[in-house]
């Protein structure tokens, strides 16, 4: 299942090539497109030409990358320091097993066991001077020998089904989404399609400004997986999001006040094929729609997101249909887009 090796590939920030070269290897064999472009940040580009000569540039994208960890040093007794690249809450981590570097050496995140913690640090969060990889080592020499400084640490969480209709694994932000637009690109539509699968998203939405000047669309969209927060002691409005309750369209986040008329065309096209939707109520985070609505004279964008619960962390949940619709969602609107010329 493609979303299964997209989940447990590791890619971080700067380091997507494993995710790039599957991604790039699945749409060469399955001869999903006409032109496959690899730019100098490493961002992958494809071009799926048109059934008529001309028609809007139609731009869909995803990122690469997930969040991970960096090794900073290797200590005396072969511990591994770290720091975060990208936004991975540190509460979480203690005992979590992590692959570090290309060859995906075994270890285990620790600290101070709660035995040994006074009264006052059992009730603080543990802070990154606590936190190190332990690679069932004994020396800084053995360490080196496996792993260096500069190498990525990645969760080995394992995908799979479970539960009621879910998903789980690693880096459905923005795995997800990378899925969605290889699904997208089985079909053909009559103006230029072009999709592009961006790198370092997590670290300041590098790769997308890069690409949306490369392609210089008309119209673009942004394929993401987000937050959701439908737990029992979060507040209603504070659910950004809900598992099973459809893909979640964006009004405003950090980097970007979505286009209202693209925003307004694709609630049509969900009522119109009775594809169930909901609108994100955060505006926290942001994305890579940020910075190509900002490409040259400004471009119309919109996000459209599939809901993940635990989000940036060892494992997060999505629900299956949520997945199939944004799928089925997403190739709607090009149909009718299609249909109207590629006029909004």
């Amino acid at each position: 299942m493609l979303l299964k090796r997209l989940s447990e590939a590791c890619g971080g920030p700067g380091k997507e090539s494993v995710v790039r070269d599957l991604i790039k290897q699945e749409i060469t064999e399955q001869n999903l497109a006409d032109e496959i472009i690899c730019d100098a940040i490493g961002n992958l580009i494809v071009k799926k030409d048109g059934t008529k000569s001309d028609g809007p540039k139609v731009m869909l994208a995803a990122h690469m990358d997930e969040v991970a960890l960096m090794i900073s040093n290797v200590e005396k007794n072969g511990l591994l320091k770290f720091k975060p690249v990208g936004g991975i809450d540190l509460r979480i981590l203690v005992g979590k097993s992590v692959y570090v570097g290309a060859n995906k050496v075994s270890g285990v995140i620790g600290a101070k066991p709660i035995h040994m913690q006074r009264p006052e640090e059992r009730n603080t969060p543990l802070g990154l001077n606590e936190l190190y990889i332990d690679l069932g080592v004994r020396s800084q020499e053995e360490a080196e020998r496996l792993v260096k400084v500069g190498d990525y640490a990645y969760f080995t969480t394992s995908f799979s089904e479970f539960g009621d209709n879910l998903y789980k694994g690693k880096a459905f932000d923005d795995r997800v989404g990378c899925a969605v637009l290889m699904e997208v690109l089985k079909e053909r539509y009559e103006f230029p399609l072009y999709v592009a699968f961006t790198v370092q998203e997590e670290i300041g939405l590098r790769g997308s400004t890069v690409a949306g000047y490369t392609v210089e669309p008309d119209l673009a969209l942004v394929i993401e997986g987000t937050a959701a927060n439908d737990i029992p002691d979060s507040k209603e409005h504070q659910q950004s999001t809900n598992l099973g309750k459809g893909p979640a369209l964006t009004m405003m986040d950090r980097s970007v006040i979505p286009n209202p008329r693209l925003v307004s065309e694709i609630l049509k096209v969900a009522d119109e094929h009775k594809i169930p939707v909901q609108i994100r109520r955060g505006t926290q985070g942001g994305t890579d729609a940020g910075k190509i609505q900002g490409t040259k004279g400004g471009v119309p964008v919109a996000v459209i997101s599939v809901p993940c619960r635990y989000i940036h962390g060892p494992v997060s949940v999505m629900n299956k249909n949520d997945y199939n619709n944004t799928i089925e969602l997403v190739k709607n609107f090009l149909k009718t887009l299609e249909q109207r010329g590629g006029v909004l």
